[in-house]
């Protein structure tokens, strides 16, 4: 009997460090020729695999594939497509098991957040069902770090520390102009529902008075008087005031401050910008000179200051995906558990999909301190660890070197085309 060949696809938002975890998934089954056959990568997602665009990645060598440790982005492509629920959309689910035979494929891997977990647990329920089971794997990736029953996600560690760093340089600059030019900076972080990655910025105050000053969450309701009262306070005792703000914050009744008014692919509302909202409203009651800025792709692009911890962790949920696959698993997220001690210990673990499929990991209250604008200690111990190290890629010309692979091509074995 032939040995069954992996599909592995990325999902939703890229990282840093996304593509460490496929160089882990590819090595490692390299590792296992005696019992795996190929790994293909779905061109663009789970979209690649639904058109059967399919990778070949055995045509890349070793190096290129070892490349990619140190490469942001998607390498294979990602995409921002959920698929519906089994009864509302059989077809979808019925085309990856056709692809999946077609290609004897045996274990599927998706890399990336809640959304992916909820379709490799639907994959999983149905391939057995269509008489042709299909082992399917979640590995864990996204820097919004809300993915339940893992002490953290992948992507994550590398996007706070961009954040923190930044914080602290901007604030720096902020500092030495602030008595005759700019009063006030904001600096928009990712996180919709939570604020992991806002929240991370508060590494970068080390002493009292310290940036940032003020630090807006979707856990804390948002209340407009309180917020400007704290920006006037805080220019009075510092001569100026740095402000974080997750993308998602928000007033009580559950409206973010930025809404507009428009859905993403994924049927999440599409917000416009809370830096500026913010930005206006302190201009109009204060006067301040301001600036803002978007991390946006930066915070999640950023290889040249990834975290070593972070690097480390998105190779090893790669390539304990392979090990799970060969030892049976099935409907399964690979995870990171903390050791407990002073020292930071992790370790890879598992988690049932059914209990990982569409659940929010909320920043906890305690992490959160008593005014709501800044972190606790309790925070910080959990997220200094996952900042810790530098892993710089190679360098040359003075600009960092990163993977281009052939992508090859697998031909087609479908007569039909599907549309997405």
């Amino acid at each position: 009997m032939p040995r069954k060949n992996i599909l592995y696809a990325q999902s939703g938002g890229v990282t840093s460090v996304i593509n460490a975890s496929a160089c882990g998934v590819i090595e490692s089954a390299r590792a296992q020729r005696k019992h795996i056959g190929k790994v293909y990568a779905a061109r663009n997602g789970i979209i690649g695999a639904l058109r059967e665009e399919l990778i070949d990645t055995s045509k890349e060598s070793a190096s290129a594939i070892a490349s990619l440790k140190h490469t942001p982005s998607g390498a294979f492509g990602s995409c921002r497509h959920k698929l519906k629920g089994i009864e509302e959309n059989r077809a979808e689910y019925e085309r990856l098991i056709e692809v999946f035979k077609a290609h004897n494929i045996g274990y599927f891997f998706y890399n990336g957040g809640g959304d992916s977990a909820d379709t490799c647990l639907k994959v999983s329920q149905l391939s057995a069902t269509l008489g042709y089971p299909v082992q399917a794997i979640h590995i864990p990736k996204t820097i919004d770090n809300d993915l339940p029953l893992t002490d953290n996600c992948p992507g994550f560690g590398s996007a706070a520390k961009y954040i923190a760093i930044s914080t602290r340089e901007a604030a720096l600059d902020v500092a030495s102009m602030c008595e005759s030019s700019t009063k006030v900076f904001i600096l928009e972080a990712m996180g919709r529902h939570t604020g992991w990655i806002a929240a991370a910025a508060g590494l970068a105050a080390e002493r009292e008075g310290d940036a940032p000053h003020i630090i807006l969450l979707p856990e804390i309701a948002f209340k407009r008087e309180k917020f400007l009262r704290k920006v006037k306070s805080s220019v009075k005792r510092h001569g100026f005031c740095v402000i974080v703000a997750s993308e998602g914050s928000r007033y009580a009744d559950g409206s973010f401050l930025a809404d507009a008014g428009t859905r993403d692919a994924f049927g999440h509302a599409q917000l416009g910008g809370v830096a500026p909202t913010l930005a206006g409203m302190i201009k109009a009651e204060l006067g301040y000179k301001y600036h803002w800025a978007v991390a946006d792709y930066l915070q999640r692009s950023a290889r040249h200051i990834a975290s070593a911890t972070d690097v480390e962790q998105a190779y090893a949920v790669g390539e304990a995906a392979v090990h799970m696959a060969l030892a049976g698993k099935n409907a399964v997220m690979v995870t990171i558990e903390r050791g407990k001690g002073k020292n930071y210990r992790w370790r890879v673990g598992e988690a049932d999909l059914k209990q990982v499929a569409n659940v929010e990991k909320k920043l906890p209250r305690n992490f959160i301190s008593r005014d709501g604008f800044a972190i606790t200690e309790a925070a910080r111990k959990y997220l200094s660890p996952l900042v810790t190290g530098e892993d710089y890629p190679p360098y040359r010309k003075g600009l960092p070197q990163y993977a281009r692979l052939k992508n090859e091509a697998v031909p087609r074995k479908l007569k039909k085309r599907f549309k997405v």
